[in-house]
């Protein structure tokens, strides 16, 4: 099953993304192809895949981009193929931003989607400013597209506001949880089950 976890910049869906892979068995992370440069904490292949611009516009020219959007200068999109492998051996997270998360609403069916909220506009300024990343004039265009991007909260079938990190985990970990419980889902493990009260 796929799952999309989306959110304006600096509200934690990383974080909660990496937790909820580390503490939950058969959940995977679609690592992202993007065209900006790799922070100093990030790693090739681990948090995105860094290629440059011609190589982006190729693949969303091939069809080969699930979803693909321009975020403050730079293109970021999840890969089709990327998506196939890791479903293969399991549950997919995407960590990916409102526009893309639209665009995977409108290819796939059976995905579920999580938008993440900051407990305030001005926790979100403070965690951006704390994280020591952006110069104030990218803090300040995050922070504008955060004030459109929260306007779609409505667009997803989960919220989890990001609070208090380890209830934020929970309730993601509990819409996976849930998801894997539907009965469309449970198809073929609850037949064995019916046929022996037969």
């Amino acid at each position: 099953m796929l799952f999309v976890v989306s959110g304006p910049s600096g509200c934690g869906k990383s974080t909660l993304v990496r937790r909820v892979i580390q503490e939950m068995d058969d959940v995977h992370f679609s690592v992202s192809h993007t065209t900006r440069k790799k922070r100093p904490t990030e790693e090739e292949g681990r948090d995105y895949y860094f290629i440059d611009g011609h190589k982006f516009q190729d693949m969303v020219r091939n069809g080969r981009m699930l979803e693909w959007a321009e975020v403050h200068g730079h293109f970021y999109g999840t890969s089709r193929g990327e998506v196939k492998k890791k479903s293969a051996s399991g549950d997919v997270l995407l960590d990916i931003d409102v526009q893309g998360a639209a665009q995977v609403r409108e290819r796939t069916k059976k995905t579920q989607f999580i938008f993440i909220l900051p407990p305030r506009f001005q926790e979100l300024k403070k965690r951006l400013e704390q994280r020591g990343e952006d110069d104030e004039e990218t803090i300040a265009r995050r922070l504008k597209t955060a004030q459109k991007e929260i306007r779609h909260y409505s667009d997803f079938d989960y919220i989890v506001i990001n609070d208090k990190l380890e209830q934020a985990v929970f309730e993601c970990k509990a819409v996976v949880t849930a998801a894997r419980c539907r009965m469309p889902v449970r198809q073929k493990e609850i037949l064995p089950v019916l046929a022996s009260f037969s």
